[in-house]
């Protein structure tokens, strides 16, 4: 037979070692963006954003001269800071064209830095996109 101070000596350790069990469990397991980080991969919302950007790349480059033929619009104007190769982002008044892809990847492209825009290949390109997206987002 237990007494009352015994049960509440025994509820408390319980409680101690549930709370120590869930901290111990917590370091077993970080967090998701924690290991992306020590395996050196992206998020998947970045790696959707680099294929975007790829894909853009590949229009503008002319790889696909009659479905990408104007597709995205190059801005007009002279005073431009970053890369000089600035897409117009378009004005809608429905929600659903926002969704679409040449606006979805011009505002992204646009704060890239020029020497990813003026990569002479695709491969260069890839390469210098994956330096600029680990410093972005």
């Amino acid at each position: 037979v237990w007494s009352p101070q015994c049960r509440r000596d025994v509820d408390q350790l319980k409680r101690v070692q549930r709370k120590d069990k869930k901290m111990i469990q917590a370091t077993e397991h970080p967090p998701y963006e924690d290991r992306l980080r020590e395996l050196g991969l992206f998020s998947l919302e970045k790696r959707r954003l680099q294929g975007y950007l790829i894909t853009a790349f590949q229009y503008l480059k002319g790889a696909y001269r009659k479905a990408g033929e104007g597709l995205f619009i190059r801005a007009r104007s002279n005073r431009m800071r970053g890369n000089g190769f600035k897409l117009e982002e378009g004005r809608f008044r429905l929600d659903i064209r926002k969704k679409f892809f040449t606006v979805r990847v011009v505002r992204h492209w646009n704060r890239l830095p020029s020497e990813v825009v003026d990569a002479p290949s695709l491969e260069a390109f890839k390469a210098r996109l994956d330096g600029a997206l680990s410093n972005l987002v």
